[in-house]
């Protein structure tokens, strides 16, 4: 771009893009919702996760840095507002699944560093 950073991060590919629409999919169909309910929460997560990216890029920061709130919100807010065409989710339940997504993001982040699944706690 003419700012001269990539457009999103290096990590950002149209495989892990599929794979996550592909697995959302699956996984809506094994709790007995409608795989386009799947779909959609997938392509939303990602469509948030490429926003992050994108804005992160726009701000130079590192790939794979963490920046609170911008790396959970997105990716979170996204799907459950899109959810509502399948689930009856009210604005509380948006608010409370991006705090319970954002807080376990963290936890679990911390957790796969303490045991050296990561090389960084976020």
């Amino acid at each position: 771009m003419r700012d001269g950073h990539p457009l999103l991060g290096r990590s950002n590919t149209w495989r892990g893009l599929a794979g996550a629409i592909v697995f959302a999919a699956c996984a809506a169909v094994l709790i007995s919702l409608p795989w386009q309910a799947g779909a959609l929460a997938g392509a939303s997560a990602m469509a948030g996760d490429c926003l992050s990216s994108f804005v992160k890029r726009r701000f130079g920061l590192e790939p794979s840095s963490m920046t609170l709130g911008l790396d959970q919100v997105p990716e979170s807010l996204f799907p459950a507002v899109a959810s509502g065409v399948y689930l009856p989710l009210g604005p509380s339940d948006v608010i409370a699944i991006v705090l319970v997504f954002s807080v376990g993001v963290l936890a679990m982040s911390r957790l796969f560093y303490a045991v050296g699944l990561r090389d960084r706690p976020y």
